[in-house]
């Protein structure tokens, strides 16, 4: 049986309490998505694409004053080891998808666009723990290199108590063991986007469990950051020597966020 955690202090796929897993941002072109990101959290791997605003495809589902979000969620049936076809009319999709929408109407300025509609498309590539947060953290990076002005960032996190030692970005072995919590927070603006629990936990863990997702939320905004500040230099320099960019950049300074 593999532990959660050991007499050391070490956690099954080696990283300490509150150790986060690697992270690799990668902005792409997809079809015809105005930006695309592939978000990868340890062995958890999603791709999220954006499109619009566009015209609204319902009319009646229309708002006369703002854009409408739409979210997608699709699993590839290779993404976890038990190997079950998800369609798009799942229960745990739509939830997922749900629970994306949600945390981002009030982050996205959708009075700038009356009458249309953003598309955010979710493909989860592998899954190993922390999927809601990557799609929240993919999306964020998505949107911004589409460039959809947002109030802030929104940066994700799960945590958990095993026994009495709090843990922070959890993997798979430890989702299914341990009660926990995902958090979504806004650094700049020190807002709280989004909390949301499966399981029961303590009231004493959970404010233990929300203070450490707060400062990782900080550190995850550093990493999204200075991978979108990258994105936009390449653009620039595209755009400077007169080759086309594949996608759009944000237009905003990046440092306001």
């Amino acid at each position: 049986m593999v532990e959660v955690l050991n007499d050391g202090g070490l956690r099954s796929d080696g990283r300490r309490q509150y150790e986060l897993r690697d992270i690799t941002i990668e902005f792409s072109s997809q079809g015809y998505a105005d930006a695309s990101v592939t978000f990868q959290y340890g062995l958890t791997q999603v791709l999220v694409s954006v499109l619009g605003p566009h015209e609204a495809r319902i009319r009646s589902q229309t708002a006369h004053d703002r854009a409408i979000i739409n979210v997608e969620v699709n699993v590839a049936a290779f993404s976890s080891g038990e190997r079950r076809r998800r369609t798009r009319g799942d229960k745990r999709l739509l939830e997922l998808a749900s629970t994306i929408k949600s945390t981002f109407e009030p982050v996205v300025q959708t009075h700038l666009y009356p009458r249309s509609q953003i598309d955010i498309f979710v493909h989860v590539i592998q899954q190993d723990g922390g999927l809601l947060p990557a799609c929240i953290n993919g999306a964020t990076l998505a949107l911004a290199a589409a460039g959809i002005p947002l109030s802030d960032f929104v940066c994700a996190v799960t945590g958990g108590v095993h026994s009495t030692s709090s843990l922070l970005d959890l993997n798979t072995l430890e989702e299914n063991d341990v009660p926990h919590v995902t958090v979504a927070v806004m650094p700049r603006t020190e807002r709280v986007a989004l909390v949301t629990m499966e399981t029961r936990l303590h009231v004493e863990s959970f404010e233990e469990i929300f203070k450490l997702a707060i400062d990782a939320g900080k550190v995850l905004h550093m990493e999204m950051k200075a991978a979108l500040q990258r994105r936009i230099r390449t653009l620039v320099v595209a755009l400077s020597s007169g080759s086309r960019p594949a996608t759009q950049a944000a237009v905003f300074d990046v440092d306001e966020l």
